[in-house]
């Protein structure tokens, strides 16, 4: 059985974009995302909102030499070999390869998924999230919290959920980041 993995990289007050809807502070140095690529390695499924998959497409056409960069070009692999469900009203085709759109967050769906599914799912951008914690759903939240306040913009967390969470693991990087992986109850 799949496990529904809530992952995103935010600001230390919690926002995945500030008000201008800017997150340049949060690409991860090579430290992090080498850190980023080995919790992708299980997944086989990204659920994302319509926002967040024209964000990460760019790795549907991007042309990084593995000589280049390393790094880069593990997390092209392995966005590239997943499979995509594209969560929007507005989109009427996905533009990469293994991916496909659906309408609405159907919970009963997404159920069916994690019980068929061996590989893992991770769900992406925080208002198709937010569904997936009120459903009861995400099985994991792993945050990875950036040294930037940004004091405002879009939250990563649902607000008005209350969930109670047991931390599994915390990491610390150079470059002040800290991971926390927490199980949901």
């Amino acid at each position: 059985m799949a496990k529904l993995i809530f992952s995103a990289i935010t600001s230390l007050d919690g926002y995945i974009e500030d008000e201008t809807g800017n997150f340049d502070w949060a690409a991860p140095d090579d430290e992090v995302h080498s850190f980023l690529n080995d919790l992708a390695r299980p997944i086989g499924t990204y659920l994302y909102g319509r926002r967040m998959y024209e964000t990460m497409v760019y790795w549907e056409t991007a042309d990084v030499l593995r000589d280049q960069s390393p790094v880069a070009w593990d997390w092209m692999q392995l966005w590239r070999a997943a499979d995509k469900v594209v969560y929007s009203r507005s989109l009427e085709t996905a533009s990469s390869a293994r991916s496909r759109i659906e309408r609405d967050f159907d919970p009963s769906a997404i159920q069916t998924m994690k019980d068929a599914l061996e590989r893992d799912i991770t769900i992406g951008g925080p208002d198709l999230a937010a569904q997936a914690f009120r459903a009861g759903l995400v099985d994991r939240c792993q945050l990875f919290l950036t040294p930037v306040l940004v004091g405002g913009g879009k939250p990563a967390l649902p607000k008005n959920v209350r969930l109670d969470l047991d931390l599994v693991t915390e990491r610390r990087f150079d470059s002040g980041v800290v991971f926390l992986d927490y199980r949901l109850r």
